[in-house]
């Protein structure tokens, strides 16, 4: 999409796929370079300053491995992809009229909530998938049952992150609404 203040500079398709390659998360310096490779710069003090204001969802401390087996080299904070479509729509309606504080007090933003949500839930669907493997190994077999509620309980949790994200983009929308019949 065209690179301007008022309208969006990604389309939900190109999210969608930004997502899906980066589920891992992103680091502040990813995100900001996003931007810039749009025309489209967010400042990594700006980017800071949203988070702190509660905007959006604070980062995760994830470690780094070296390239020797179980080296580390500290760890990094990382977002969720999801922060780029989160600053996408903040910086829309800051192009809209809209105020930090409105942002902060009459539109919902559930979103880091949400993207926690879905990384706990990944996580312990990973350590539950990691002992169901390590079990049908033990035993010398597969555990097909279990395996296959672990696919069910994956689907669950998406959908159920996908209606949270439904249910915050509904209330984004009155609260424009709302504010526009003013």
């Amino acid at each position: 999409m065209e690179s301007n203040s008022r309208g969006p500079i990604w389309s939900d398709a190109e999210l969608d796929v930004l997502e899906a390659q980066r589920s891992a998360g992103l680091s502040t310096q990813e995100v900001v370079d996003l931007f810039a490779a749009k025309g489209a710069p967010v400042s990594e003090a700006s980017f800071r300053k949203y988070v702190q204001l509660g905007l959006l969802p604070r980062s995760v401390r994830v470690g780094r491995r070296g390239h020797e087996k179980g080296k580390h080299r500290g760890s990094q904070g990382l977002y969720p992809a999801t922060v780029v479509r989160q600053i996408e729509a903040i910086r829309r309606l800051l192009a809209q009229g809209y105020t930090i504080a409105e942002l902060q007090s009459q539109l919902v933003f559930f979103g880091g909530e949400i993207d926690e949500l879905a990384q706990k839930l990944e996580r312990v669907l990973e350590s539950v998938a990691r002992a169901v493997a390590e079990r049908g190994r033990s035993q010398g077999g597969t555990e097909d049952v279990l395996t296959a509620s672990v696919s069910e309980a994956r689907a669950l949790s998406a959908d159920l992150v996908g209606k949270l994200r439904g249910i915050e983009r509904g209330l984004a929308m009155r609260a424009r609404m709302a504010r526009a019949a003013v």
